[in-house]
């Protein structure tokens, strides 16, 4: 089972780029498949960027080009970046982990109904 928390700034500027970090609490962290969401009032859960356990990442059609995830096994942390911020960027940003099927997590889920653990969110601002 895992713990996940998130940081970062949660006002950021319009054009400017958007830094969170999550670190993870429990066991087999390097066996899980780590992801980042966001969410607006009123709308389900967008999954942007996810990376497995090898490492392979994808990013969504929506966000590709404008993001970028990435993962430290040895620090159980996951870090997502978000660049050109607009005001439609405004959301709960949270990180969240899938459990592996086998001895590793393989392969790319962006609906939020196959993660198993997510963390409380962080509301990210952005200002015009």
């Amino acid at each position: 089972q895992l713990q996940l928390a998130e940081f970062g700034e949660v006002s950021v500027q319009g054009g400017g780029p958007l830094r969170l970090s999550c670190v993870a609490s429990g066991s087999n962290y390097s066996r899980h498949c780590m992801a980042w969401f966001r969410q607006v009032p009123g709308k389900e859960r967008e999954g942007l960027a996810t990376i497995d356990s090898a490492g392979i990442k994808w990013y969504a059609p929506s966000v590709k080009g404008r993001v970028s995830i990435a993962r430290d096994n040895a620090k159980n942390t996951v870090d997502f970046i978000m660049n050109g911020l607009k005001p439609e960027d405004t959301a709960m940003y949270y990180c969240t982990a899938r459990r592996a099927s086998g001895a590793y997590c393989a392969g790319y889920r962006f609906d939020a109904q196959d993660y198993d653990y997510w963390g409380q969110g962080t509301h990210i601002t952005v200002s015009s």
